[in-house]
């Protein structure tokens, strides 16, 4: 039996931590109404269900199924990235990873599969073990896993820390249930350093310090998203870009690739 309309939406009110008030007032909408719409004694229109989605900052993916859950069909289309509809944003994401060069960068989707990258994210992969690229490869089990980079990060606690903490807040905000289930993967994996996003001294930013070849690279990343998107799959894609840290990771990296 599917879950009432009016219990999602309370579910999404109690991860924004709003009150029947603050949402009414966000809304424009009686708290009454709202009290009404939750209990299930009135049943709220199509756009009414929009607008408190709106308001919740509900992930388009669940607008739908809150449409769905009220008896409307969803509003929100869900492409393929190699789709016509969206070869603009394919060709969006390939220009800014190429124009990266030469330093990593990665498309993900919102389970963090990896969707493209570029040349120079072979950083990354080389040198880990041929299953975790088979079928969906993803960038957080490369990260991670012992058979990952795991063995060449040299701060693997605090990174660790750092994607953990990160993924948790992403499933207290979008509510995926695959995304708590790969966090509650990572988390089993084994590591033997503590796991605390603290700060040496002068640090501004996590780094990522891993060993390539030889040598120790710093890197930070930035994390590049669609701001006005109305597909699914685009609002769900995001670019994590790395930048060197320091001036000997982008000598390395500016050599590597020539």
């Amino acid at each position: 039996m599917s879950t009432p309309v009016g219990e999602l939406l309370r579910d999404w009110r109690g991860r924004r931590r709003l009150s029947q008030l603050d949402l009414s007032l966000r809304a424009d909408i009686s708290a009454r109404h709202l009290s009404f719409v939750e209990t299930g004694r009135s049943a709220p229109s199509r756009d009414m269900v929009l607008r408190l989605a709106e308001q919740l900052e509900v992930p388009l993916r669940e607008r739908n199924r809150l449409l769905l859950a009220a008896g409307f069909a969803p509003a929100y289309r869900e492409s393929a990235l190699d789709s016509p509809r969206l070869s603009a944003v394919q060709a969006a994401v390939r220009q800014v990873l190429a124009a990266h060069e030469p330093y990593p960068s990665v498309a993900v989707d919102r389970r963090w599969n990896l969707v493209e990258a570029n040349a120079a994210s072979s950083l990354f992969t080389d040198d880990i073990a041929p299953h975790l690229l088979a079928g969906q490869p993803n960038a957080l089990r490369i990260s991670l896993h012992p058979d990952g980079m795991a063995s060449r990060i040299v701060n693997l606690g605090q990174w660790r820390a750092h994607l953990l903490g990160r993924l948790a807040r992403e499933v207290a905000v979008s509510g995926d249930a695959e995304v708590a289930s790969l966090l509650a993967e990572l988390r089993d994996y084994p590591c033997d350093e503590p796991e605390v996003e603290v700060p040496d001294t002068g640090e501004v930013f996590v780094p990522l310090r891993v060993r390539h070849a030889g040598a120790e690279l710093s890197l930070l990343s930035t994390v590049s998203t669609f701001g006005t998107a109305l597909d699914i799959t685009v609002a769900e894609l995001s670019v994590e870009s790395f930048f060197p840290a320091d001036a000997a990771t982008a000598s390395f990296l500016r050599a590597r690739l020539t």
